[in-house]
């Protein structure tokens, strides 16, 4: 390693990227000891850069001491999938998926206890529900949102239910937490999300995980029906191709990361 390289590699700012890096892409919440082992920084040095991390908002300490993204963190990967650069590739994907079905289609990403709507392609058919892009929808009666939330470790998600405000939107919303539970379990052995007119009385959905480089769920790849123009078992034929559209979508993230790091790092 030459000199630039070895003063970039110990400079602050490359540091806090790295600690950036390794929080969003982590499979669990990291300890400051785990990022000091992991990055090769000092234990006095990670405990400040973390401090200031908080405090900017970009990460945040659970209940256990862990670090875990924060808010602008969250909001900087959302930036990411809806950014004007990979807008027109989401968009072909999300259009050819839509003909192919013949239903709205669109991609979730969970903040909090609600799913945000990044992107969505209406049909063209008439009777159809239209959220616009940046709508907020419930996390417990949503396709994406219990994808999301099946995603998540049983004991996590299992303290999630309990202190969610189960509130029935539709005669058919999950509001008992065991039959909630039980749903989310289903899900997450097929890993399909699925709405049985539970958000919305006369309509039905599913979605899919995009995945992000580390292989964990990142976003919900959706579809929605009026159920006068198909059921929840017509919607489920459509499987495969959402997976291979999803499989599209994650690609597209990966690409992106790679791309990302390889700049962070620059030239060896």
């Amino acid at each position: 390693m030459n000199d630039s390289a070895k003063r970039r590699k110990g400079s602050s700012i490359h540091r806090v990227l790295e600690i950036i890096e390794l929080v969003s892409t982590s499979e669990r919440p990291l300890s400051p000891a785990d990022l000091a082992f992991t990055l090769n920084i000092p234990k006095p040095s990670i405990h400040r850069l973390l401090q200031q991390l908080e405090v900017d908002g970009f990460v945040q300490t659970d209940w256990r001491g862990l670090v875990v993204p924060g808010a602008r963190m969250v909001k900087s990967a959302i930036g990411v999938l809806t950014s004007n650069t990979l807008e027109s590739q989401r968009l072909s994907v999300l259009q050819r998926l839509a003909a192919e079905i013949g239903e709205t289609c669109g991609i979730a990403i969970p903040v909090g206890l609600e799913m945000v709507y990044t992107d969505r392609v209406q049909s063209n058919l008439p009777l159809q529900l239209y959220l616009q892009i940046g709508s907020n929808v419930p996390v417990w009666c949503t396709s994406s949102g219990k994808l999301y939330l099946s995603s998540l470790p049983k004991a996590q998600r299992k303290r999630l239910i309990r202190n969610m405000p189960l509130q029935a939107v539709t005669q058919n919303t999950l509001v008992d937490e065991k039959t909630l539970e039980a749903s989310l379990e289903q899900i997450a052995e097929t890993g399909v999300g699925v709405d049985n007119e539970e958000f919305v009385a006369g309509m039905v959905a599913l979605s899919v995980p995009i995945l992000a480089p580390t292989g964990n769920y990142f976003a919900s790849l959706f579809t929605h029906a009026p159920t006068v123009r198909k059921s929840l078992e017509d919607l489920q034929t459509f499987v495969p191709q959402l997976r291979a559209a999803a499989k599209e979508l994650s690609f597209m993230l990966k690409e992106t990361a790679q791309s990302g790091t390889a700049q962070l790092r620059g030239p060896d």
